[in-house]
C-alpha cells in the first residue's frame, strides 16, 4: 500500500506549522491584553470642571491671556564651518567650478547595467533552494535551463536549414 501514499509536501507542512504558531501567539496576545485591560480598582468620573471652560456653574476665574513677546528676532551667525561641511561631504571631482555636475561615464555605465540586470530578489535563500531542486515535485532550475537551451539550439538549427533551403531554391543559378 506504500505505492498509493502521497509524499508529504514540505511547503504545506511548514505553512501549517507556522499558522498554528501564529494562532498560539494571537491567543497569548489576547490573554495578555485582557489582563492589561482589566482594571484593579473601579474608575470614577471627576466632578470638577476644567478651568478653561465657560460653564455657568464654573467658578469665575479669569482666563489667562497670552502676552505677546516684543523681543527681537533671533539671528544666527553663519560661520565657515557650516559652509565647509556641505562641501566636504560632496566629491569635488564630480562638480566643475560653477557647481554643475560633470558628465560621469562610469556612473552612467553602472546605472545602465543595473537597469538591464533587473531587480534583486527579496528572498535569495529561496531562489538558491529552488535552483538546487530542494523542493519535492519541482524540477531544479538548472534542468529547466538545460531544456530551454536545447530547445533554442534545435530551433536555430531548423530555422537555418529552412532559410538555407529557401535561398538555394530562390536564388538564380549561374
Amino acid at each position: 500500500m506504500g505505492l498509493l501514499k502521497k509524499n508529504p509536501d514540505p511547503i504545506s507542512d511548514k505553512a501549517r506549522a507556522l499558522s498554528a504558531e501564529i494562532a498560539a501567539l494571537e491567543a497569548e496576545i489576547k490573554k495578555l491584553d485582557s489582563q492589561l485591560a482589566r482594571p484593579s480598582e473601579p474608575k470614577f468620573r471627576s466632578t470638577t470642571t476644567p478651568a478653561y471652560g465657560n460653564f455657568p456653574h464654573a467658578a469665575a476665574k479669569p482666563a489667562p491671556t497670552p502676552t505677546p513677546k516684543t523681543s527681537e528676532p533671533v539671528f544666527e551667525k553663519i560661520g565657515s564651518t557650516q559652509l565647509t561641511s556641505r562641501a566636504e561631504n560632496e566629491v569635488p571631482e564630480l562638480f566643475n567650478e560653477l557647481g554643475i555636475r560633470k558628465y560621469d561615464l562610469p556612473a552612467l555605465f553602472n546605472r545602465l547595467r543595473n537597469h538591464l540586470r533587473g531587480p534583486t530578489t527579496s528572498n535569495p535563500r529561496l531562489v538558491n533552494y529552488l535552483a538546487a531542486g530542494g523542493v519535492q515535485g519541482l524540477r531544479p532550475l538548472r534542468y529547466e535551463k538545460r531544456v530551454a537551451r536545447n530547445r533554442f539550439i534545435w530551433l536555430v538549427v531548423i530555422v537555418s536549414i529552412v532559410l538555407f533551403g529557401l535561398f538555394y531554391v530562390l536564388l538564380p543559378r549561374h
